[in-house]
């Protein structure tokens, strides 16, 4: 599903949705996937056969996140998709969801470090957990990870009180 918000496509599919809704809120994924990330790093011994399915599930959640901060160089991430207040006047599949998917972002202008730090840190943390079984992926964690926590996490500011429409 493509994401159309003021005459821009911006791909933003993949992800998690959060608490049942069908609203992506960047700060709760991004903490999920450092959590994942960090399960696998402390306990990947542990995983036996489930070791698969938490690889699958961190990249499902780094390669939206990947989505999400395809544009740090122009200085934006985006951090929420859909509209809290529709979306909680309705309860339909993804699948069949006709609420605005209205696509947030915070910028130089309308800074969040607190969703900015953690989304660089679910970043690095998933480049810990592919360094040896996927290099080039885990480099362009890395990567992304540091651009984003230097463009935007300096501001030390929520998110909550600048997010923007983009």
């Amino acid at each position: 599903m493509r994401y159309i918000v003021l005459f821009t496509q911006v791909d933003l599919s993949g992800g998690y949705y959060d608490a049942g809704d069908n609203i992506k809120f960047g700060f709760p994924m991004a903490f999920t996937t450092t959590m994942l990330s960090w399960s696998v790093i402390d306990f990947e011994k542990s995983m036996g056969a489930e070791l698969g399915n938490a690889l699958k599930a961190v990249r499902w959640g780094t390669d939206y996140l990947l989505k999400a901060t395809a544009k740090i160089g122009s200085g934006v991430v985006f951090v929420q998709v859909g509209d809290p207040y529709s979306d909680h006047n309705c309860w339909e599949r993804p699948e069949d969801m006709d609420t605005l998917r209205t696509v947030f972002k915070i910028d130089g202008s309308h800074p969040g470090s607190d969703v900015a730090g953690e989304t660089a840190a679910a970043l690095a943390a998933a480049s810990i957990v592919f360094r040896s079984r996927d290099p080039s992926y885990s480099t362009m964690l890395l990567n992304r990870a540091v651009a984003v926590r230097h463009t935007l996490a300096p501001s030390r500011t929520r998110d909550s009180l600048s997010l923007f429409l983009f």
